[in-house]
């Protein structure tokens, strides 16, 4: 084992003006660290959805009742507060997991030779999201769980799952100009079916913020629409994601795509099946709390098999990408 450089005091002030560029000096990550440190932060963005509607179905969304504090003399949960205040709080915790989660994606991809700027940006990206909506879920519980805080407080948790599904397939491909592998009419029915999946989505917030888990088990006000008929929105919405998938499984069969498109869309189309299953079984049930919170996992994976659908679509063979000069990373810093 080789011996440990002395620490002087200059690299002790370049370490504090610009942490990232001090580790990316004396760290280099292979790409498949850089990769499954992408991968950490989508699956970490997935894991806090699913986590925070364990808190919604559990009745514990105002476990902790106020924020940033889980009460008025109290940092933590106290065991005065029962399960519900050690599920919300963890919860809470389990934000800090995230963010190291995402940290680790950008001190990876700042460290990776040559410096992909467009990667780091991403990462950037995913911890602005982060703190946004962290923010935003302090004031869900200050508002006692208002339907329309919760329902942005879910999109703006999809829009981070975005952002590190993007990551994580730039992660595995070059930074060269993307080449389309497909036509562009079958460019357009993508975005057909990532419109209407953005709208299934968007319409399965009200379905949740109409229905019957309010997140707490105190009076909490709901979205004043019909859950039945939203309920019935929501799947004929499915519906049309899942003929649009197979219209253009079948439109690729057609125009001999290569496998990259059609194995996405084969995935999408499985992965839309099983959650048309759950959604059914949950609804002919009276939504039982464990179907729902299955049903949010799937929500998510159906997301991402849409993003992955939409991003194979082009390629990018090369990496062109330059280690920035000392006037680069000093405008960087200052930014």
């Amino acid at each position: 084992m080789g011996r440990v450089p002395n620490l002087t005091r200059a690299d002790a002030l370049s370490a504090v003006r610009n942490p990232l560029a001090f580790i990316a000096d004396r760290w280099t990550p292979t790409t498949r660290t850089v990769r499954r440190a992408a991968l950490a932060a989508l699956v970490m963005s997935v894991v806090i959805v699913v986590t925070g509607g364990a808190v919604r179905l559990t009745g514990s969304g105002l476990g902790c009742p106020t924020w940033p504090k889980c009460t008025a003399d109290s940092l933590t949960a106290t065991g005065e507060m029962g399960v519900h205040g050690a599920i919300e709080f963890g919860n809470r915790m389990l934000t800090y997991v995230l963010c190291a989660a995402v940290g680790w994606a950008i001190v990876a991809a700042r460290s990776q030779k040559p410096w992909r700027r467009g990667l780091t940006r991403l990462g950037w990206a995913q911890f602005w999201i982060v703190m946004g909506n962290a923010v935003l879920g302090g004031i869900v519980v200050l508002v006692g769980l208002n339907p329309y805080t919760v329902a942005a407080h879910f999109l703006l948790s999809t829009a981070l799952i975005t952002v590190a599904a993007l990551m994580w397939q730039r992660a595995r491909e070059g930074d060269a100009q993307p080449r389309p592998l497909v036509g562009p009419a079958v460019r357009q029915l993508v975005w057909f079916l990532v419109v209407a999946a953005v709208l299934l989505i968007a319409v399965g917030t009200v379905v949740t913020g109409a229905g019957p888990h309010a997140g707490d088990s105190s009076e909490v006000d709901r979205m004043h629409v019909s859950w039945e008929n939203v309920a019935k929105l929501h799947a004929v919405l499915a519906w049309i994601v899942v003929t649009l998938t197979f219209a253009l499984w079948f439109v690729l069969k057609a125009v001999d795509a290569p496998r990259g498109p059609l194995h996405r869309t084969r995935d999408l189309f499985l992965i839309l099946l099983s959650q048309g299953v759950i959604g059914y079984v949950q609804y002919f049930t009276d939504l039982p709390e464990a179907l729902v919170g299955l049903h949010m996992l799937g929500s998510c994976l159906v997301w991402i098999g849409v993003l992955r659908v939409l991003l194979a679509l082009r390629e990018r063979p090369g990496i062109v990408a330059d280690v920035p000069g000392p006037a680069t990373e000093s405008a960087l810093t200052r930014a």
